[in-house]
């Protein structure tokens, strides 16, 4: 649902890359080159990034349940 702040795995701080990430990927650019240049190494903190689904806006559309 909503991009953590930090890596599962690590702990690293992540959640502060997430809109540049998903502006420059929908740009067009390449996913693996936006993360070199972000500065994000680790393979644990990349599969945050290119497995997160983005539902929120989908789970908008249930009504609350009371």
């Amino acid at each position: 649902m909503l991009f953590p702040v930090r890596c599962f795995t690590c702990g690293a701080p992540i959640g502060h890359l997430w809109e540049e990430y998903v502006r420059r990927v929908q740009a067009g650019e390449d996913p693996g080159k936006v993360l070199d240049e972000l500065g994000v190494k680790r393979y644990c903190c990349r599969r945050m990034f290119l497995s997160h689904v983005d539902i929120v806006k989908q789970v908008l559309y249930f009504p609350k349940i009371s």
